[in-house]
């Protein structure tokens, strides 16, 4: 499982690859699917790979307690702090200005509070992904993107509410700060997933690739401003995919938090919303951070095949100040 040190090269193990077959487990925190996408397309566009597959695990629900270690050989009896790693900081480095290390839900409300952006905006929004999410699902959109499990019942994300309304969520209390306006309901959840991305040198592989990665790129901002971070980063991968926003049919946008969301789609005045996350997104699927990366541009890429061609941004936040974006084309 992810207690493992090097999850790649167990999972290639559990699932009977041969053991010539390497591993090697990257982090870019949430983003680290995405990550690994690009770093396997590096590996085959400089020759040292054929065929890659490159994917991400997060099991939230069963990440494990931390306790910090004493910087002496035979610490003090006493009370220690233990921390849930399942999300945020813990065990900040004091170092850091404490503004940088504040929540992702503060960070959240700051973007919000920063980017003019209302209670109302971010629950309607959320109510959005919850509604589009549930009629992709109905109409099979993501149907060849789920793989079954042996011995365990899996036939959609758990997180999709059908009944989601505005209504419910305006009853939910702001979580991060009395008068703020980042709830659960305007939140992605704590989820367990896994997503994997096959990726392939030009006729490597039989049959038409979904798409080929034509631009990526990375940003950085302040720690507490992560959630604008993709704004750049898709700007810089559609620069260097000789792409323009006139161009995109399709933004694949993680959706950690609506505020996020809506900061980002702002910051894109050039795209068309009705563009954004088109089959719903983290609000109602859930964002298991490491495999988030993967899904997003997996189903670009299964959008762009069903619609015959097309170009399409898959674009993230990164907690402790980064953004990633890569574009695909078909």
């Amino acid at each position: 499982g992810e207690d493992n040190r090097n999850v790649a090269r167990f999972g290639a193990l559990l699932a009977g690859f041969p053991t010539t077959v390497t591993g090697v487990t990257v982090n870019r925190l949430c983003a680290s699917s995405l990550e690994a996408v690009i770093q396997g397309a590096r590996a085959i566009e400089s020759g040292d790979a054929e065929v890659i597959l490159a994917g991400g695990v997060e099991s939230m629900s069963r990440a494990p307690f931390v306790v910090e270690k004493s910087g002496r050989p035979w610490p003090a009896v006493g009370n220690q702090t233990m921390w849930n790693t399942a999300i945020g900081w813990r065990m900040t480095n004091r170092a850091l200005p404490t503004h940088w290390t504040i929540s992702n839900g503060e960070a959240a409300e700051k973007v919000a509070r920063g980017w003019g952006i209302t209670r109302e905006e971010q629950d309607a929004f959320a109510v959005r992904s919850h509604e589009l999410a549930a009629a992709a699902w109905a109409a099979g959109r993501y149907d060849a993107e789920i793989v079954q499990i042996p011995g365990a019942e899996l036939a959609r994300d758990e997180g999709i509410r059908d009944g989601s309304t505005v209504e419910k969520l305006a009853a939910l209390k702001p979580l991060f700060a009395a008068d703020g306006s980042v709830t659960a309901g305007n939140s992605s959840s704590i989820n367990d997933g896994a997503s994997a991305v096959l990726l392939g040198a030009e006729g490597a592989l039989d049959g038409e690739p979904l798409a080929r990665i034509t631009g990526r790129a990375a940003h950085g901002v302040d720690p507490d401003d992560f959630p604008i971070a993709p704004i750049e980063a898709a700007n810089k991968a559609l620069a260097r995919a000789g792409r323009s926003w006139a161009d995109v049919d399709l933004v694949e946008l993680n959706e950690a938090f609506a505020s996020q969301s809506l900061a980002c789609a702002k910051g894109w005045p050039e795209l068309d919303p009705a563009k954004l996350n088109i089959h719903g997104g983290a609000l109602a699927i859930g964002h298991p951070l490491g495999a988030s990366g993967g899904r997003i541009i997996g189903h670009a890429a299964h959008e762009l095949a069903r619609r015959g061609g097309g170009v399409a941004v898959a674009a993230i936040c990164i907690g402790v100040g980064q953004g990633l974006a890569v574009v695909i084309e078909r």
